[in-house]
């Protein structure tokens, strides 16, 4: 591009067709030989998997913007990764390379802050040659890279210094383009056409790249360099720099997807200021947790960073979006899971989800979107092909489990705060959401909810095990719909006791009367319809003719976490997913070793999800096998103890545990990850049995216990409405718990309660 020509446009390429592909909760293991292969509109959203990165990735988030990096900080300059500027569902950076003298610089260190708030790349220059001689001596110049993300742009201050006792003459470039591709081309969805791209110099140090999508839409990159390069041609911007010793010279450069470029390079460190300010207001609203251990407390500040930096402003207040990099949108499911393990921990978070939620409740039935009145949303997209429908997901409401988790959380959020104000106000929500439980729900009139999707683009199983292959017969049959998934019923149940207690709580005695019934005749219904003496748990599903999927799967434990499992039939479940067949040594296995389709390296059928492990867990510590959760709850520390930055990923394979060896990596699973960053405050609050009473004004630990390997739990800022509380737990050798109030502010008492009836307590079975 020519500096001196402000109109002159370039070509913007295409996608890269090659680019991994896989529907948000599509299987990530290749599909199997046969009838049973997903078909070509499932395929449309698979990821295959490519291979990992020659360089490792690094990524950030604010808000609805979100960059993958390699570990120098470029984007798209080596292959393997999703890398991008992405913002609204869209890439506006697809290229970003740092060059010195043409050549790639040596890395000699790169990490993201432990607050998740900025990425610091350490470079220096390798041997530089001309003619045949070394014109610029290795180690000679050190380049520091620091980017961050604020209000939708990629902002960065490059430092390059003379480190040689010599002057030091030298060119570096830095490479930019974008090819404006949807998230769904990234994930390697092919598109028959594409709008128009072009490109604009608009100032000595200012770029502009635009496309014209086909929804209509003038999509903008702006960059800005600062000072102005010597030479801005094409996509590259060039500084010739000549530093004496020990001189720097510091550049500064803006990318921003919205087209809002800052006015001057102070901007950059007042962003940096702001994203501290917003991280210190955040931390004041939540509690803080930290024990005796070192790598658990590394686990838990990693997990608390990430939840954070998933949390997205939206119009109807902050939502946890559900991962980086395909998911970094609203899902129904993961928003609710993740509120429900930190409800807790920061309450708030469950305030936008159900505001979100409720806001976006289906209203009319439209079979392209799966959408039935009062069903509560899947997934929300905002990118070009979901404007032009290319993709169903713009409103997507494909999942039976959302809807009865949308009440369990309001009930859950009612009974941790005492806000039963906010209950009230989104009581026509629930009440709608109850209505499509027996409705539209449960097409048959069975009294189990059921799915069978209504468009050809949306998902065959909607359940949280969403891939093609994840709801099958004991001999590997595919189970036909429309299918009542085991864990489903269990949410309903939790669901019509839970809005049965709200219902009271606001008055509406007949309605909460008729909700607690519907709930025991579900209890009743379930445990004959459901119970297999065959394989000693609860069958995965009931397919289309009623025949039970004779599976043993972890969903069975979300029975144990709703509290529907009959006592005896708890014990039985609770043993059988204790056993190696499902417990590795690193987790618990979505399906037991020996089942038909078992693979410990498959995406639902085999391997291990850390939220799936947090929330049987609970329902393993609300049926008293506290020893079982702790077994679990170190599994899981031990696997995210050798995991890069201590983060806990959305997934990893079922093999057992080795001697010597970490957990084996899923090549495809999002990382961060709001439910598996959030899984271990659940686990937390099931090992310490944390209770709220807002009427006596207590927080109660119901038979608490302390993981070995925490020593001792100290938990400050623990809300009971304004007041707070900072409190220590200590178990000896002899497992005799201490409990030491540090502080407490306004009205609250905190209390041990030794029971051993702890299903009879009001976060337990009764919840």
């Amino acid at each position: 591009m020519s500096r001196n020509k402000s109109n002159r446009t370039t070509h913007i390429p295409r996608a890269s067709e090659s680019a991994p592909a896989r529907h948000a909760q599509d299987s990530g293991a290749p599909p199997d030989a046969g009838a049973d292969a997903p078909q070509a509109h499932e395929l449309q959203f698979y990821i295959p998997a490519t291979g990992p990165p020659s360089r490792p990735r690094r990524t950030l988030k604010h808000d609805d913007t979100f960059a993958v990096f390699d570990s120098h900080g470029d984007i798209g300059a080596t292959a393997g990764g999703p890398d991008g500027l992405f913002d609204h569902d869209t890439r506006y950076l697809s290229h970003l390379e740092l060059l010195i003298e043409g050549a790639q610089p040596l890395l000699l260190d790169s990490a993201i802050r432990d607050d998740n708030l900025s990425f610091y790349v350490d470079l220096t220059n390798p041997d530089i040659f001309r003619d045949e001689k070394i014109a610029l001596l290795k180690d000679s110049v050190y380049v520091s890279r620091t980017l961050y993300l604020k209000d939708g742009s990629l902002r960065e201050r490059l430092e390059v210094s003379n480190q040689s006792a010599e002057e030091v003459r030298l060119n570096l470039s830095i490479g930019f383009g974008n090819d404006f591709a949807d998230i769904f081309e990234v994930r390697g969805v092919r598109r028959a056409q594409r709008g128009r791209a072009w490109a604009q110099l608009l100032a000595a140090g200012a770029v502009a790249l635009y496309y014209r999508g086909l929804d209509g839409v003038l999509r903008e990159t702006a960059l800005s360099f600062e000072p102005d390069p010597s030479l801005l041609v094409d996509s590259v911007a060039t500084y010739s720099l000549r530093l004496a010793p020990r001189q720097a010279q510091t550049i500064f450069l803006t990318a921003a997807s919205r087209g809002r470029l800052p006015k001057s390079t102070q901007s950059f460190f007042n962003g940096l200021t702001g994203l501290h300010r917003e991280l210190k207001a955040a931390a004041g609203q939540s509690a803080h947790v930290e024990t005796a251990d070192p790598t658990l407390n590394q686990i838990l500040w990693r997990s608390t960073a990430d939840v954070r930096m998933l949390l997205t402003k939206t119009a109807d207040g902050s939502y946890p979006y559900a991962g980086i990099p395909w998911y970094s949108t609203t899902f129904g499911r993961d928003g609710i899971i993740t509120a429900l393990q930190m409800l807790w921990f920061d309450p708030s978070i469950a305030v936008g989800v159900l505001k979100r939620l409720a806001a976006h409740q289906a209203e009319d039935f439209d079979a392209r979107a799966d959408s039935e009145p009062g069903k509560i949303l899947h997934e929300m997209r905002d990118g070009e092909m979901a404007a032009l429908g290319e993709v169903p997901f713009g409103l997507y409401y494909g999942s039976v489990d959302s809807t009865p988790l949308f009440v369990v959380l309001a009930g859950y959020y009612a009974r941790r705060t005492g806000d039963y104000a906010l209950v009230r106000e989104l009581w026509p929500a629930i009440e709608r959401a109850l209505a499509w439980i027996d409705g539209p729900g449960d097409p048959d009139g069975d009294g189990f909810v059921e799915y069978a999707r209504h468009t050809e683009q949306g998902l065959r199983n909607q359940g949280w095990k969403d891939s093609h292959d994840s709801v099958f017969h004991a001999d590997g049959r595919l189970a036909d719909g429309p299918i009542a998934l085991v864990e489903a019923q269990a949410y309903v149940y939790a669901a019509r006791r839970l809005a049965a207690h709200c219902a009271r709580e606001l008055g509406l005695h007949a309605r909460a009367d008729e909700l607690a019934r519907a709930a025991e005749a579900l209890r009743v219904r379930f445990e004959e319809a459901f119970w297999c003496e065959e394989i000693g748990s609860y069958a995965l599903a009931l397919d289309g003719e009623k025949k039970q999927c004779k599976v043993r799967t972890s969903n069975a434990g979300h029975a144990l976490y709703a509290g529907i499992a009959r006592p005896d039939r708890a014990q039985r479940v609770a043993d059988g997913l204790l056993d190696s067949k499902f417990f590795s040594g690193w987790g618990l296995r979505t399906v037991a070793r020996g089942e038909s389709r078992y693979n410990p390296m498959s995406y639902h059928n085999g391997s291990i999800w850390p939220h799936d492990n947090a929330l049987i867990a609970h329902g393993l510590g609300r049926y008293g096998f506290k020893e079982g959760v702790a077994a679990v709850f170190d599994s899981l520390i031990r696997a995210a103890s050798y995991m890069e930055a201590r983060r806990i990923p959305e997934l990893y394979c079922g093999f057992r545990r080795r001697h010597g060896r970490g957990p084996t990596l899923y090549p495809a699973a999002c990382s961060p990850q709001a439910w598996a960053a959030s899984a271990p405050f659940l686990f937390i609050q099931t090992m310490l049995g944390l209770e709220f009473d807002h009427k006596a004004r207590q927080i109660r630990l119901v038979n608490p216990s302390v993981p070995l390997s925490a020593g001792e739990i100290v938990i400050r800022n623990l809300s009971l409405g304004e007041a707070r509380v900072d409190l220590a737990l200590k178990q000896d050798a002899r497992s005799a718990i201490s409990l030491h109030v540090l502080r407490t502010i306004g009205d609250v008492q905190v209390s041990l309660v030794f029971d051993p009836d702890v299903r009879e307590h009001p976060l337990t079975a009764k919840g």
